[in-house]
């Protein structure tokens, strides 16, 4: 294993004691793990588990509390090849955030070899030269301690083969809270010396009208994920308490409009009768209340934005 970096215990801490702040982000292709690591280290479901390159366009996912530091994750869509102006879009996307964060983790699941997509993100992950950059091997219980050490090995060839000197290389399981915190141990030192940059209690600074939007897009797409990937955009145009409600009896009117490309998506979304589309309404409302700790009274139009992924016009109007 000569000259890896892998490492099972921090270096000792210098007695002065340095507060530093600072972004990181994980990148790594879908199911890679990236969403239940940023659930493990912040500590409570923030991410947005889909892989989907829409669900995860928004800032901040969580924050890292800690006396000497404050660890903050943003997150960034899915790099991928691009087809569409809004393909695109979203890479550019990708490419500015990592220019921009502190450190880069590199999520690598160890139960499968790395492949033609990890190296599409290694590639350009190498092209960034100043971030730092960790690789993390994740869902180590899933496998053994042989195929554990090739893993380990294989991530050590490619960011030679690349000319990616990796910070880090650290296995994690996000089932195990020991490597999660291991994992911000070795995060921390990499961010720069500075006061906290979030109060202490914020989760998550995304506004509520853009994670409803999720949950409402989350609900629409399940169960018709082949037939419209990428092809529904969610825009809460308004949310309002309704008035005239006793204080201990609020109601939130949230209005939401769905957007798909074409009019023969329509019926995929709205189903026999409607029923579909009620399913979404009931089952996003479940989330949203719980988000909001508050009823809520949903409102949900379906409407056609013709070709919006391919329109700039439209792109900026949904929110890209």
């Amino acid at each position: 294993m000569g000259g890896m970096s892998v490492r099972t215990q921090t270096s000792e801490q210098p007695a002065e004691s340095v507060h530093r702040a600072g972004f990181a982000c994980f990148v790594g292709r879908p199911n890679a793990g990236k969403s239940t690591l940023t659930n493990a280290l912040v500590g409570q479901k923030v991410a947005i588990t889909s892989n989907r390159p829409q669900t995860t366009r928004h800032t901040v996912r969580g924050i890292v509390h800690r006396p000497d530091a404050q660890l903050i994750l943003v997150d960034t869509p899915g790099l991928h090849k691009p087809r569409t102006l809004l393909g695109e879009r979203l890479n550019d996307v990708v490419r500015t955030t990592w220019a921009e964060v502190d450190v880069i983790g590199f999520c690598l699941p160890a139960d499968q070899k790395i492949g033609p997509g990890d190296r599409f993100i290694a590639k350009e992950l190498a092209g960034i030269k100043k971030t730092p950059k960790v690789a993390i091997v994740t869902k180590t219980d899933l496998v053994d301690s042989k195929a554990l050490a090739e893993q380990l090995i294989a991530i050590d060839q490619l960011g030679k083969e690349l000319g990616i000197e990796w910070a880090e290389i650290v296995p994690v399981s996000a089932v195990g809270a020991k490597q999660v915190d291991l994992l911000a141990d070795l995060l921390i030192p990499l961010l720069p010396e500075g006061p906290a940059l979030y109060p202490e209690g914020d989760l998550t600074d995304e506004p509520e009208q853009v994670m409803v939007a999720e949950l409402i897009r989350e609900a629409a797409l399940e169960g018709v994920r082949d037939e419209l990937p990428h092809s529904i955009a969610v825009v809460v145009e308004e949310m309002l308490p309704r008035e005239d409600r006793p204080a201990d009896r609020p109601l939130l009117d949230i209005h939401a409009n769905v957007y798909i490309e074409r009019p023969s998506q329509k019926g995929i979304i709205i189903g026999p009768k409607g029923k579909r589309l009620k399913e979404v309404g009931i089952k996003s409302r479940k989330h949203i209340e719980a988000l909001l700790g508050t009823p809520v009274f949903l409102d949900l139009h379906v409407k056609v934005a013709k070709d919006w992924q391919r329109d700039p016009k439209q792109l900026r109007r949904l929110g890209f």
